[in-house]
């Protein structure tokens, strides 16, 4: 006979192991990264005394859009994940959650999220938050399987979070908005190559199609990949050219895009999955520290 403590604690596992699942359908992670991303975007658009509760604010709203955009993904994609091993046990496909509290979930986190940038911060805030959840969403998603294109298209979403931030902070889009948003923009094409690279066998599985012109990997494919990294060092310091920050920001994005580039061009002279991942960490690690010292040195 089952215990009233055995019943509790068995109520409380279901009960974790049910979050968990919620956890792993934000993709928090990267969820978090966005977040951050908007709200240095943020900070570097505020021109009064920053509000610790409004950066804050502005990062929860972010974090609950992008969760909204990966909840939504898998849910399209709940077939195309059994089929891959890094995404087979997602909650979706092993059965954890279903479709309808998936839905449920990317629902509300969607519209919490949109309603508390367009109370708190501006109307156009919201207005181009929405526009990325359904760019990510209902465009990016069903491309992967199309293309490459996938990759220009899902770039735009991946881009954006620095504008929101900026457009949150002012209520217009400006220079120094669509700055940052090409410099986040740009920064995806290699960031994302390398993660296809790595997991080009498995996105295979799904039908995915996501590296350079539809080639296999190959040094044609790590040179096209090398080019953005190349356009990525003058873009690193307009902000500075522009006046938006100062010229430590302009050393430091500039040192740091070298050092993306020597990642870039041990892939281009080895090809190997193993100089693909480091250039993916490798790109983990620029745009945050850019972006910091963006805000640091405006500060």
């Amino acid at each position: 006979m089952i215990t009233v403590e055995e019943q509790v604690e068995s109520s409380r596992q279901k009960w974790r192991a049910k979050f968990k699942a919620y956890i792993e359908l934000l993709k928090l992670r990267l969820a978090v990264i966005v977040g951050l991303s908007g709200a240095l975007g943020y900070m570097l658009g505020v021109e009064q005394e920053y509000s610790p509760g409004m950066i804050l604010l502005f990062s929860v709203s972010g974090l609950m859009i992008t969760g909204a955009a990966n909840a939504t993904n898998q849910v399209l994609e709940i077939e195309l994940d059994r089929m891959m091993k890094r995404t087979g046990q997602r909650p979706l496909p092993s059965g954890r959650l279903s479709k309808r509290n998936a839905l449920w979930f990317a629902a509300i986190l969607l519209f919490g999220g949109i309603l508390i940038q367009a109370l708190y911060y501006n109307p156009l805030t919201a207005a181009i938050s929405f526009i990325s959840y359904l760019l990510y969403s209902f465009a990016y998603t069903p491309l992967k399987r199309v293309g490459p294109i996938a990759v220009f298209v899902g770039a735009i979403p991946g881009g954006l979070p620095p504008l929101i931030g900026i457009v949150a902070a002012k209520g217009v889009i400006d220079l120094e908005a669509i700055v940052l948003f090409a410099v986040q923009f740009v920064w995806q094409f290699p960031h994302f190559w390398a993660i296809a690279w790595v997991l080009d066998e498995d996105y295979k599985k799904a039908g995915f199609r996501l590296l350079p012109l539809n080639r296999p990997k190959s040094l044609e494919t790590a040179l096209i990949v090398m080019v953005f990294t190349l356009v990525l060092l003058p873009l690193g310091i307009l902000p500075t050219q522009f006046g938006f920050t100062g010229q430590l920001a302009a050393w430091v994005t500039t040192i740091c895009g070298i050092a993306f580039l020597y990642l870039n061009l041990r892939l281009v002279r080895q090809g190997t999955d193993k100089n693909a991942l480091v250039l993916m960490f490798g790109s983990f690690l620029y745009l945050p520290i850019v972006q910091i010292v963006y805000v640091l040195d405006k500060i």
